[in-house]
């Protein structure tokens, strides 16, 4: 049956940024379909949490608090994912992030940070993780952003580190093809705790929405549907490619205009 193609049974992944939003959406997915999955986050208390979700699905959990932006860290990531369950089939590099900041205002080391974070420690782990999808004809899947190729103020780090992550996807695509797929998701805006942080104030989740073709945002769920779709045997012809999940949005949805400071 065409459903059996979205199953993962007894593979095993790995979740960057577990503990919340898309990360835990991502992994408890990928539990439902059959995974066992290795959980990395900076806060041990919310993979736990995590943890008991995947075991509620009769699937075996890791946790192994970590920072990506330490590569020692993730080289214990690694390890003890294999370690502990034998194999790898999925490396999800979906930690990431880096909080708007006009360009007149962000310092070399912040934008330094800012690929660091988004683009150096994804290729890291993946770098490590490779040898060892070779092995079970794994993948790679980064998740990216919508902000990625739209334009908006106060995106220029957080924006020009989420495009060079999608072209490393296909250019670690085409060189590890055939034996590791590499693709990545544009994500558009998602309720996660972090953009609630920013937009749960008013109405600009209402504006958000009407700037949103598809008049509303995103749920983790409706990205870990895409993430299960491009890492299970369902996407098996698929590689090098970043697939847009954004209710549709070809011009930014973000509510708040940021002065560039040039006015």
């Amino acid at each position: 049956m065409i459903l059996d193609r979205y199953r993962l049974t007894d593979q095993v992944a790995i979740v960057t940024g577990a503990g919340r939003g898309i990360g835990r959406a991502i992994s408890v997915a990928f539990a439902e379909a059959g995974a066992d999955v290795a959980l990395a986050a900076r806060r041990p208390e919310t993979l736990e949490e995590v943890k008991k979700e995947i075991e509620a699905r009769g699937r075996r959990a890791l946790c192994v608090p970590t920072d990506v932006n330490d590569s020692a860290q993730l080289d214990r990531l690694l390890d003890r994912t294999v370690e502990t369950f034998g194999r790898l089939d999925v490396v999800v590099n979906n930690a990431g992030g880096t909080a708007p900041t006009v360009a007149l205002m962000v310092e070399d080391a912040e934008f330094d940070a800012a690929f660091h974070f988004n683009v150096t420690a994804p290729l890291h782990l993946s770098r490590r993780a490779a040898p060892h999808l070779a092995k079970t004809r794994g993948s790679i899947l980064n998740v990216s952003s919508a902000m990625s190729h739209l334009v908006d103020s106060g995106f220029v780090a957080y924006g020009t580190a989420k495009a060079a992550l999608n072209h490393m996807t296909r250019l670690l695509a085409y060189e590890w093809a055939p034996k590791v797929r590499v693709n990545a998701i544009a994500a558009g805006a998602t309720m996660t705790d972090a953009l609630e942080a920013f937009v749960n104030m008013g109405d600009l989740i209402e504006q958000m929405e009407k700037l949103t073709p598809l008049r509303r945002l995103a749920h983790p769920d409706d990205i870990a549907a895409a993430a299960l779709f491009l890492s299970s045997p369902a996407g098996s012809w698929i590689t090098g490619k970043v697939l847009e999940v954004d209710g549709g949005t070809i011009a930014t949805n973000w509510p708040m205009t940021i002065p560039g400071g040039l006015e």
